[in-house]
């Protein structure tokens, strides 16, 4: 059986919604039925599904899409970046192999990042726990297509990266913080010296 993408029935409606693919590439692409992408697209299947967006979720390109719209007798084929995902160390210069339970549970420990250190960057948590910013972005936002269902969960003990990892990236966002503090205090005195001198050139 060739390999399906993450969450293949809200990819599914993301596709009927949003190309002019044909059903059978939708279904051999989603390991579906052709018969339930027809459903899909008639409103009878998948009925309360959010769309998942095969781009965004790094599984599919526009161009790929574009040239199987193009061809309905070309098949569409997976980017397998984001599905066997690995993330480097630059400390061990290994790569690690992130299982597919695990990689389930990165959502949540998106959430738990931003409910409890909100200074870090969307792109500092994609990178400690292998999402995307576009994915943080919306748990931030909460517009997450799952978000009601999300659970925050530390990604230290789930083992979606070290300790020292993340201790790391705390510091470094708490560093940037400290200085566009400094540098908000900094653009505020000079304002307030401006205005006192155009007060004291007024009264003069």
């Amino acid at each position: 059986m060739p390999e399906a993408p993450f969450m293949p029935k809200a990819t599914a409606v993301w596709l009927v919604e949003n190309t002019t693919l044909s059903f059978k590439q939708i279904a051999n692409f989603c390991n579906l039925h052709e018969l339930e992408i027809k459903g899909i697209a008639d409103g009878d299947v998948a009925k309360g599904i959010k769309a998942y967006n095969p781009i965004l979720a790094g599984q599919l390109t526009r161009e790929e899409i574009d040239l199987s719209s193009k061809d309905h007798a070309r098949p569409l084929k997976l980017f397998k970046k984001n599905q066997e995902e690995v993330v480097v160390s630059k400390e061990r210069k290994k790569v690690k192999y992130t299982p597919l339970s695990k990689r389930k549970d990165r959502p949540d420990t998106v959430l738990w990042l931003v409910k409890n250190f909100p200074q870090l960057s969307d792109g500092q948590i994609a990178k400690l726990v292998g999402s995307t910013k576009g994915t943080v972005a919306l748990i931030r936002n909460r517009t997450y297509w799952n978000f009601s269902n999300l659970t925050a969960r530390d990604p230290v003990i789930l083992g979606l990266c070290s300790q020292l990892l993340f201790e790391k990236a705390v510091e470094k966002a708490d560093r940037r913080v400290k200085r566009e503090k400094k540098l908000k205090e900094k653009e505020q005195k000079l304002k307030d010296k401006e205005q006192v001198s155009e007060g004291t050139s007024e009264i003069n």
